[in-house]
This record gives structure tokens, C-alpha cells and sequence, in this order.
């Protein structure tokens, strides 16, 4: 069926199914975090601090109780958030995707005041982190490898986080999301990992691999938010460069993961994370009285959508085909909480749940 040829009625069916898969995982990790399901028997892999996709279970659990208006979502998500906490003095600037989507739905005013707290701790954290020399928050030890390195995917959520500090906030998120797309724009495709010398020269960094499925999906995020965050028309240049290959007549919705120079499987999550940053940049363009770009970008991220929720998504909400890690042969095909979390933030933005810049 054309994608609306049915009045996008199929966007809420869709989300209908998606909260009754967060009901089923919800059962089974019970105070742990999902980290990926196996395809065929839907069984998630489990981590008890969360690692760096901790907050994509928060923050579905906060969109869930925005659906429902129930209360007992509601605490249910602000106990997920509260257990973050782990997060908030680790060195790694993952910690934007922990606390920015951990917390966006539930830290605004009338919200959940211990969630605004957790996001104030993190972001004053991040901050102190921001080495002035670099010109951004390292990727940190956190998870093992070298320190001081740029990493495409500690982009989205920190621009965002770093804002909120009154005292320097702005500018150290400037500075991030900007050092990080000299580095990775200065090669095609963009590179999405540097490593930072003694002498303050960068080399690229061989993981992940240039042609990444992520790299593109997770600066376009930053740059949507930095543009609403930080202002700044300038960055409307780096958006339209991200996203030009990506409105190519003919491209598949679904991108392939890549390990090296080998096309890998699908990864549907980049897929999902591509249609929330283009209803963003949609929203922003609109705005700005770019009316045909906004139509562009809108038509582009209902496709995708679209195609996720009838050809990848499983009767039972599960967002089928992402991949974690090629190279490694990690969940090359499986359900991914952070996957879920794009789909479920895409559809609530296409049937108004929420707008582009509350997820």
C-alpha cells in the first residue's frame, strides 16, 4: 500500500504496537536495561547499568506514559531514569545519549523534578569535561580504547545537554558539534571517529568504518539541535550536506551497515534515527520559510517511517533487521533498544504525540 494511500492511519497503528512491545520487555528485564532481542524468539540481551543505550529505554518508557497519561508509567519511567545515575561521573561523552534522552520527556517545567535534577548533574558534568583545547568533550575511557577521541555518535544529546548550563554551556556545545563536523566533513563519506595526537593533530580512527550506517543519522541530530538550541544559521551549510546524499531519488529508506568496504545487513536503527533528525531539520526549515526543503525532508522521513513499520516491524512492535556492530558480527539482524526508541519518537511526532524538540 502506497505510504498514504491509507490516511496515515497506519502511523498510529504502528505506535499502538510499539507499546505493547515495551509492555513485553518491560516484563522481561524487569530493573535492567534491554540492550537487543533475538529475531526469532524476540528475547532481549540485558545489561543492569544501562550502557550507553540506558537512556533509549528511558526515555520509551517516558514517551509510553506520555500515550497513556498512567500514572504507574509515569513512575515506572521515572524509576528507569533515576537508575542513570551510575552515568552521571563516567568519563565518556555517550553521556548525552544517556541523559538527553533519558530525560527530555520528563525534565521539562511541571515535569519530573528528579529527572531535571539528573539532567542538570550530567550536563554540569559533561561541561567540566570539555577540554577547551580539543575543542570538545573526548569520547572518554568509559568504554575502553584510547581517551581523546571525536566519535560521531557523542554528538547527539550532548549538543543539547551542554546548552542547558548557564556558564559556558552554549559555547562548549558549540564547539563540539562544530569540531566534530570539521573532522568528520573533512572526508566522503564522512569519517565518523577521530583520534586526537599529543600534538593536536587528528587521525582518523579505522572503527567505525568510513561508510558507516550511523554517522550521518547521528550528526544530523546534533545539527538539528544545535540549529534549534544554539542558533546560528551557519549550520544550515552542514546540514544540507549531511542530508543531500540522503534525499537522492531512488535511495533505499533502509540503509546498509558496513564493515570496512563490505556492505554488512540492514540497519534499520540508523533508518529510524535518519526520520526523527529529518522531521527536526523539517520543523526547523519550516520555520525559516524554507517551505520546499521542509516538504522534501518531511516526504523523506514519512518514507522511512513507513517502510520501518510495514516491511521491519513485527506484528508484536518489535523494529526487526538493525545491526549493532558489523565488524564484530554483533546483532547483525536484530531488534535494537535504541531502534525502537527512533521508531517510537518518529511516530509520535508524525501523529502529533509530541513536537520534534521535547525527544
Amino acid at each position: 500500500m502506497p505510504e498514504a494511500a491509507d490516511g496515515g492511519r497506519w502511523a498510529g497503528q504502528a505506535l499502538a504496537a510499539v507499546w505493547e512491545r515495551v509492555r513485553v520487555t518491560e516484563a522481561q528485564v524487569g530493573s535492567r536495561f534491554p540492550l537487543y532481542a533475538d529475531p526469532g524468539t524476540g528475547v532481549w540481551k540485558s545489561t543492569s547499568k544501562g550502557s550507553w543505550t540506558g537512556g533509549f529505554w528511558a526515555g520509551l518508557l517516558w514517551l509510553r506514559a506520555l500515550a497513556s497519561g498512567a500514572p504507574r508509567d509515569r513512575r515506572t519511567a521515572a524509576e528507569c531514569t533515576g537508575r542513570l545515575a551510575y552515568w552521571v561521573d563516567q568519563d565518556t561523552a555517550a553521556r548525552g545519549l544517556i541523559f538527553w534522552y533519558g530525560t527530555a520527556l520528563a525534565a521539562g517545567p511541571g515535569r519530573d523534578a528528579a529527572a531535571a535534577r539528573l539532567r542538570d548533574r550530567a550536563a554540569r558534568a559533561c561541561l567540566a569535561a570539555y577540554d577547551t583545547e580539543l575543542g570538545l568533550v573526548p569520547w572518554g575511557d568509559a568504554f575502553g580504547g584510547p581517551r581523546l577521541r571525536a566519535r560521531a555518535d557523542g554528538v547527539p544529546g550532548l549538543v543539547p545537554l551542554l546548552a542547558g548550563p548557564a556558564d559556558g554551556g552554549e559555547a562548549a556545545a558549540y564547539g563540539h558539534l562544530n569540531r566534530q563536523l570539521a573532522l568528520s566533513l573533512a572526508e566522503h563519506p564522512p569519517r565518523p571517529a577521530w583520534r586526537a595526537a599529543p600534538d593536536g593533530t587528528w587521525t582518523a580512527c579505522p572503527e567505525p568504518p568510513p561508510g558507516w550506517s550511523r554517522t550521518a543519522p547521528w550528526l544530523l541530530l546534533g545539527v538539528a539541535d544545535g540549529l534549534h538550541f544554539l542558533g546560528g544559521s551557519g549550520l544550515w551549510d552542514a546540514a544540507d550536506r549531511l542530508a543531500a546524499p540522503r534525499l537522492a531519488a531512488g535511495l533505499p529508506p533502509v540503509p546498509l551497515a558496513q564493515d570496512g568496504s563490505h556492505p554488512g545487513p540492514l540497519d534499520t536503527s540508523a533508518a529510524a534515527i535518519e526520520a526523527v533528525a529529518f522531521l527536526k531539520l523539517a520543523d526547523l526549515a519550516r520555520n525559516v520559510g524554507r517551505q520546499d526543503k521542509a516538504g522534501l525532508l518531511t516526504r523523506r522521513a514519512r518514507r522511512i517511517l513507513h517502510c520501518l513499520c510495514t516491511e521491519h516491524l513485527s506484528a508484536g512492535g518489535a523494529l526487526r533487521a538493525g545491526c549493532y556492530d558489523a565488524g564484530r558480527g554483533l546483532a547483525p539482524c536484530h531488534e535494537l533498544i535504541w531502534g525502537d526508541f527512533f521508531l517510537a519518537a518518529g511516530l509520535a511526532i508524525l501523529t502529533g504525540l509530541t513536537d520534534p524538540f521535547t525527544t
